[in-house]
């Protein structure tokens, strides 16, 4: 009978993905001599860690996520005999393989809520405190926002109590995105500000400064400050680019964004240049970045929603940057609205309709809001379709200069009042 080792040899070097998982589940089924000695017990331990995480990467490759959540209930009974550190970096491992599995979030949710129910019961705090953090950013990925609430409002009484900063910083940046996501801005703010103040005590690891500094640069952005947000996507974009981070395209896009929402769409071809960006710019995502800046500077509508059709999966699948698009649009949409009726005292809407590549009611619709807005003073006339601008009233000052008057000549009375009563 082959050794473990054999074993675990045999199963590195089969091509056959059924096979090694055949094996490597033999390795792990073998019990444990608690009678050996202590480096024959470690060895062991090795082993079959190595084969938990070998089996767990069949299963990713195969995108089985079933198959993988199997696997981590399989390795309780391996990590109650190792050490706490040990077993949390383990089933931290075995649950990043769900990020190559598409569509697992609900798999994953109900395994992390299994292990946590573990965790709680073998008094693992930290673990349980890992795994809930994970959870938190599987609700808010999946838009579960009242669970997240609820999970995040429990694990900070917890970590305030232990004075665990490094969750509690995280925890509290998960609490700022969550807040953003139901669109409470000023609790989301609070929230990223705390984390800020958690991470300031301690070293703060350079991915977890960069998840920071989105945040700030996304709600800043949010308030319309785009020459804040850009400085902040900047910082992100570095600290991450250096460490050759995924993530860093987000950053850069979102630098991209702000130069757009900015009125600067000229300065996007320049910032790509730049040594840190140019290894981005013939992708797809960017250069979905670059066709709206094109638009944008030629003010051109059609072009636009040329620019959003083409890169529909780069420019929607960003709640952020989806957002701030179709604020632009609206913009793109009055200027041009603007630009066609400006010439006119009487114009038919659909002339209008039709100059901007646009369906009647939709104008219709802007116009009346236009209108509203005081954009320009008109009516529309419904009954004959068309839209009737007036010239922007002057405005009569007389009442205020009236009310000038009477507050100085009130001020007047008042002093010649003093002097009578001192003269008495």
């Amino acid at each position: 009978m082959p050794t473990k080792d054999e074993l675990l040899t045999q199963a590195k070097a089969a091509l056959n993905p059924q096979e090694a998982e055949k094996l490597y589940r033999e390795i792990l089924v073998s019990p444990i001599d608690e009678h050996a000695p202590v480096e024959e017990r470690e060895a062991e331990l090795r082993r079959q860690e190595s084969a938990l995480v070998k089996l767990g990467e069949i299963y990713r490759d195969q995108k089985n996520a079933q198959g993988l959540a199997e696997v981590i209930t399989l390795s309780r009974s391996f990590v109650s005999s190792t050490a706490k550190a040990k077993t949390a970096k383990l089933i931290r491992t075995l649950l990043d393989c769900f990020n190559s599995i598409p569509n697992s979030q609900a798999t994953q949710i109900d395994v992390l809520r299994e292990n946590i129910d573990w965790a709680k019961r073998e008094k693992r705090i930290f673990l349980k405190h890992s795994l809930e953090t994970r959870l938190v950013g599987l609700q808010l990925d999946t838009q579960q926002y009242k669970p997240a609430l609820a999970l995040i409002d429990s694990l900070l009484t917890e970590l305030k109590r232990l004075d665990d900063k490094m969750v509690l910083t995280e925890v509290h940046l998960l609490e700022s995105r969550v807040y953003r996501g139901i669109g409470n801005l000023a609790k989301s703010k609070a929230a990223l500000t705390s984390a800020r103040t958690a991470a300031n005590s301690i070293y703060c690891p350079p991915p977890l400064q960069a998840r920071l500094d989105l945040q700030s640069g996304i709600l800043h952005a949010e308030d319309k400050d785009y020459t804040t947000a850009y400085s902040y996507f900047y910082e992100t974009f570095e600290n991450l680019s250096t460490q050759d981070d995924p993530s860093a395209l987000g950053a850069l896009k979102y630098m991209l964004l702000c130069k757009v929402m900015l009125n600067l769409p000229e300065d996007v071809t320049s910032l790509l240049s730049i040594k840190l960006a140019s290894k981005y710019a013939q992708l797809r995502d960017v250069e979905s970045m670059r066709a709206i800046a094109r638009a944008h500077q030629k003010r051109n509508l059609a072009d636009f929603e040329k620019a959003l059709k083409d890169y529909q999966q780069e420019l929607s699948s960003d709640t952020t940057i989806r957002t701030h698009l179709s604020a632009l649009y609206d913009t793109l949409l009055e200027q041009n609205l603007l630009r066609i009726v400006e010439p006119y005292s009487v114009v038919e809407i659909e002339y209008v309709a039709q100059q901007v590549g646009q369906g009647r009611q939709a104008v219709e619709l802007k116009l009346s809001q236009m209108i509203l807005d005081k954009v320009f003073h008109g009516v529309l006339d419904q009954g004959r379709g068309c839209l009737l601008i007036f010239e922007q009233p002057e405005a009569d000052r007389t009442y205020g200069a009236a009310i000038d008057t009477l507050e100085q000549v009130g001020k007047v009375v008042d002093s010649l009042y003093a002097k009578t009563v001192k003269l008495a």
